[in-house]
């Protein structure tokens, strides 16, 4: 009886620091937005620059984060995903430092939007990559752990500025959140490749080449199936694997004869799989999560200014956005615990906590006081979790591990121009209305955009699927 060994995802041992490292750089970037109000509020209002500015940064960092996450494909190529991710790292640091020079809103939209987001759209796909690559069959239950050390930190964040604000100023508070963010390059480093930690599983030979019997007989028929294909088809097949794997550097098999009767436009589309963007199901999910993301950036970075117009104190207002966190962070924990129990697809949470939100915020504006403002806000923090933690996996459920990257890289994309077009439209609403109440109906519409495609698209596959097993 002879045997051999298969190597594994680990699914835990290093995979568990590598959950760390991903926390370290998104604690920073995703902490940064309901605390923007909080660090730049009173500089902007000291050079005059008004809700159409801050909305026009965050969009603009959204847009360069969209452009840098779609080519990351091509940088994992050429480079590791290790070392992709120590770059973005090191840009991200370097757009904390300039910022503590900053005097003009073009100087702090160089910094904040084009450097820190160029260096987040590295950061993120190289992070949700390598952990995926980790993991296999504890993914929930590990994205979930690793989103609960995001919330602890994202919980302390506001927190954290307004007591830097207070003891070292505007300026002096960026230079020691400057040396806090420089962790994320500690982060990248941890994001070792998965073979150098890949489990080594003794198999029995015989028994394997009993199951996979069938298998290669079903992969000979493909393989002759594949040898009628034309050309192009057959190039578009094998660019898509090539761009989504992400590892391969070798050579295709392709004629120089049918590359040339490609065009370019063809070829991109094969380099970056734009072919899935004519699967509408993919589309729905891709453009309906954009929406809503958007919405969610949009609502808590406002939120601090309009609890300013409220006559809320820096203070008050910090202790309410850690009410939110701090719920984030218990709903992350529920998740994670419910995770091992219960097996629910992502997207149907995703779009529970889509509905949920859509309908607390007409709550959020009916409220003024204290008490009932910190526990709309904990509500909405509760269901943030759930539009956050399942984000990529709702991608990993509906597409192959192969095309994972691709896909993701392609949500990116769109959901950074997305934000790039739809911010200053919000912004140049709140100059022209002087009314957070009316642009925070704006940015629930696009939450709605989520939300209400979605729901039809599960109520026609329901009727379709039920009027098929009506005729059979």
């Amino acid at each position: 009886m002879k045997k051999s060994i298969r190597l594994e995802a680990p699914d835990g041992g290093w995979g568990i620091l590598v959950c760390f490292g991903m926390a370290m750089p998104f604690i920073s970037i995703l902490g940064s937005f309901p605390s923007f109000g909080l660090v730049f509020g009173d500089f902007l209002k000291s050079i005059g620059a008004e809700t159409s500015a801050i909305a026009f940064i965050t969009s603009a960092f959204f847009c360069s984060l969209s452009f840098a996450g779609l080519f990351s494909n091509s940088l994992f190529n050429r480079f590791s995903r290790r070392t992709v991710g120590i770059v973005g790292g090191i840009l991200y640091f370097i757009g904390n430092v300039m910022q503590v020079y900053v005097k003009t809103t073009a100087e702090l939209t160089v910094a904040y939007s084009l450097v820190q987001g160029i260096a987040a759209g590295l950061i993120i796909p190289a992070s949700y990559t390598c952990f995926n690559s980790y993991f296999v069959k504890k993914r929930v239950m590990m994205m979930a752990f690793s989103q609960t050390v995001i919330g602890v930190g994202t919980m302390c964040y506001p927190v954290v500025i307004q007591k830097l604000n207070e003891l070292y100023g505007f300026r002096g508070s960026l230079l020691i959140l400057a040396a806090i963010n420089s962790h994320a390059i500690l982060g990248m480093l941890i994001m070792q490749p998965v073979e150098w930690h890949m489990k080594k599983i003794v198999v029995n030979n015989d028994i394997e080449r009993d199951r996979s019997e069938p298998l290669m007989n079903a992969e000979e028929r493909g393989s002759r199936q594949s040898m009628h294909l034309r050309p192009h088809e057959n190039l578009s097949s094998r660019m898509g694997s090539y761009i989504s794997l992400g590892t391969w550097n070798g050579p295709i098999g392709v004629s120089a004869e049918s590359v040339k009767k490609r065009s370019y436009w063809q070829c991109i589309e094969d380099f970056l799989d734009l072919s899935l963007l004519k699967d509408p199901i993919y589309l729905n999910i891709v453009l309906g999560m954009s929406f809503a993301l958007y919405s969610d950036l949009a609502f808590f970075t406002l939120q601090p200014m309009y609890l300013f117009e409220l006559n809320y104190t820096k203070m008050e207002t910090a202790n309410i956005i850690a009410f939110g966190a701090a719920a984030d962070l218990i709903s992350r924990v529920i998740i994670a615990l419910s995770a091992i129990f219960v097996t629910v697809s992502s997207r149907h949470i995703y779009l529970a906590g889509s509905f949920f939100t859509f309908i607390t915020r007409f709550a959020f504006l009916e409220v003024f006081d204290y008490v009932n403002m910190a526990i709309v806000t904990a509500i909405m923090g509760f269901l943030r979790t759930w539009i956050h933690v399942t984000m990529p996996l709702v991608i990993g459920e509906y597409l192959s591990t192969e095309r994972f990257s691709s896909g993701y890289g392609l949500f990116m994309f769109l959901q950074g121009n997305i934000t790039f077009l739809i911010g200053p439209i919000v912004g140049y609403v709140r100059d022209r209305t002087k009314d957070y109440v009316v642009t925070f109906h704006c940015v629930n519409i696009f939450m709605g955009l989520c939300v209400f495609p979605w729901l039809i698209e599960v109520f026609y596959l329901k009727c379709r699927k039920y009027k098929n097993s009506t005729r059979s």
